[in-house]
């Protein structure tokens, strides 16, 4: 009799250590109620509780990934865009984290997507396809200003997608198009200006050297005369008709 009593109260004090001895890891911190009052945050490691009295919630530390889903957007320049995004968080202070707001999960995810269609639905288009940085900046600073009370700290934002319209994404394209065709034709107007410029310059230079002129006219003879090339070509300069031409001028002349 007295080997079973031994017995059942080794068992009620093992079943007492179970209930009451907790562990905690590293990363988590436990928020105990006495009698539905705060004792506080306790842990990591091992923590005694009373069977019946203390109640404990585990909260994570963690940095938590939480994925905003496609928000549909109206941009300022009235363009409907699909937006996502990634928000990166973790709970600073367990205690605000349960007392402060019901389910801090939660509360964070439906900041970050309101937030989202918020800061997105102020700017144009242009400015949410190239300013992603100070997008995701102004995101991060309005969702760590709103969960500070909650012990909540929102470390960074992404914007992870932004899905267009078929139709705005062919005629971003045909903008795209319009605008290298542009380029295009400014580049070759001004190569064409920088070859007209150095034409010019070389005019200046033969004109002040007459006898460069025919050095010239024997360069072009000399690319002109090929191998297995029949025909050549031998310029004449015109100053060999320049007698001829003032002969024939002055008997053109009426005697007086």
């Amino acid at each position: 009799m007295l080997s079973m009593n031994l017995f059942t109260i080794l068992i009620l004090l093992v079943a007492f250590l179970a209930s009451s001895v907790k562990i905690l890891r590293e990363y988590e911190r436990a928020v105990v109620f006495r009698l539905g009052r705060l004792l506080g945050s306790k842990g990591p490691g091992m923590i005694i509780l009373i069977p019946g009295i203390d109640k404990m919630v585990r909260v994570d530390l963690r940095t938590v990934t939480l994925d905003v889903p496609p928000q549909d957007i109206i941009t300022r320049d009235n363009v409907s865009v699909k937006v996502s995004a990634v928000v990166y968080f973790r709970v600073l202070d367990p205690v605000k984290a349960i007392l402060d707001v019901e389910d801090f999960h939660f509360a964070t995810s439906q900041l970050a997507q309101t937030t989202l269609r918020s800061v997105c639905g102020q700017g144009e288009l242009d400015n949410l396809l190239a300013e992603r940085d100070e997008i995701n900046e102004r995101i991060q600073s309005i969702l760590d200003k709103d969960t500070a009370p909650w012990g909540v700290k929102v470390s960074k934002v992404e914007v992870k997608e932004i899905d267009l319209p078929e139709e705005m994404r062919r005629a971003m394209a045909k903008q795209a198009e319009a605008e290298r065709e542009r380029r295009s034709k400014i580049i070759n107007a001004e190569g064409e200006f920088q070859a007209a410029q150095r034409l010019a310059d070389a005019a200046a230079v033969i004109s002040a050297a007459p006898s460069a002129l025919q050095l010239r006219y024997l360069q072009t003879l000399k690319d002109i005369a090929q191998e297995n090339n029949s025909t050549t070509v031998f310029p004449i300069p015109i100053d060999l008709f320049s007698v001829f031409m003032e002969k024939t001028g002055h008997a053109s002349r009426p005697t007086t």
